[in-house]
């Protein structure tokens, strides 16, 4: 075959400088994979207008709903930082000290927290959508997590604050 022809059918050929550069890229990515370590995966979509994130839990979903959704339980699972909550669709709610507020918009005990939420230093009335979907998962739960409508740019520090406000801390908790 010649050059033209695989120019035509999109052959591209690598030297051996090129092609080793490409496995040097590569095999790093492909070793974490295989190693069996979960690598960090923030969740962010494409364009970064939504976060999903799926994290589990050793323990029922029924348990996970009580501590997001009690004051005193996510209090304490923050490290005793100000939280007002209740499980009790259409009423507002104040975390970490009232840096995070909203509204419960829709709960369905053990099964799913919907709240419209925001950050107080995001355009006042500015809120956004996150949602905890329960599902049990053995003797665990699988949350599975959508944050959706946040400002533009938000998107990564968003991510990172999930897992380093509400999954680390919650493993945590149930632990302790």
């Amino acid at each position: 075959m010649t050059g033209t022809e695989e120019e035509q059918m999109g052959i591209t050929r690598f030297n051996r400088r090129e092609f080793s550069l490409g496995l040097a890229v590569l095999l790093p990515a492909l070793e974490a994979r295989s190693s069996g370590a979960p690598a960090w995966n923030p969740g962010i979509s494409g364009k970064a207008e939504a976060i999903h994130q799926e994290v589990r839990f050793a323990a029922p979903p029924k348990r996970i709903y009580e501590v997001l959704l009690d004051a005193a339980q996510f209090s304490k699972m923050t490290g005793g930082v100000a939280t007002e909550i209740t499980a009790e669709a259409g009423t507002p709610f104040s975390l970490f000290g009232g840096l995070i507020r909203g509204r419960q918009v829709d709960l369905v005990p053990g099964e799913q927290i919907v709240q419209a939420w925001r950050s107080q230093s995001w355009k006042p009335h500015q809120y956004s959508l996150a949602s905890f979907v329960l599902v049990p998962d053995g003797a665990g739960t699988r949350v599975v997590f959508d944050h959706t409508g946040f400002p533009a740019g938000q998107a990564e520090h968003l991510a990172t604050g999930w897992r380093d406000h509400y999954w680390l801390p919650l493993e945590k908790y149930l632990k302790a």
